[in-house]
């Protein structure tokens, strides 16, 4: 059994419903238990037995939101304790060119700051699930993969 966190901020409901996809999707590997919370009820605790860590955000000047920046702040009191997890991102952003890759990339660099193991892609969306607007069905579809994916990694992982 392996467990995977998916963590997410979302004020207009948009990055809920691709956080919601995102879990579905890991939760189609066997064995897999999927919890899926917003930033502000997610405790250390949860982060630290979970053995992949999805992060979500809407896209806000090019960055995370200010609850996951906070969240992720707190984590200097397990520094060390999140390496070799699997870890992904995934966004939503108000427009094209709106910052939808630096808020990914912003959520990546704390991962890599931990030491965990980011799950890209080779073809389109290197950095993680993104959309504009509300999710439509390709971009729900990008969530489950990204779900799915990283579940695979922290299987892979923890063998």
């Amino acid at each position: 059994m392996i467990k995977i966190l998916v963590i997410f901020d979302s004020y207009t409901g948009n990055t809920e419903k691709l956080a919601k996809a995102v879990a579905d999707g890991a939760k189609r590997v066997a064995g897999t238990k999927v919890m899926c919370k917003k930033a502000d009820q997610v405790k250390l605790a949860d982060m630290l037995t979970a053995d992949g860590i999805i992060i979500g955000s809407p896209a806000y000047y090019g960055l995370m939101t200010a609850k996951l920046k906070r969240l992720l702040d707190s984590t200097f009191k397990i520094h060390g304790k999140l390496e070799g997890k699997a870890g992904a991102a995934f966004t939503t952003a108000g427009g094209n060119a709106t910052g939808a890759e630096t808020t990914l990339l912003s959520i990546i660099t704390a991962m890599l700051i931990h030491g965990m193991v980011v799950q890209g892609r080779a073809s389109e969306k290197h950095f993680g699930a993104a959309c504009l607007g509300k999710p439509n069905a390709e971009a729900l579809k990008f969530g489950m993969e990204l779900g799915k994916r990283t579940a695979v990694l922290a299987w892979k992982l923890k063998k």
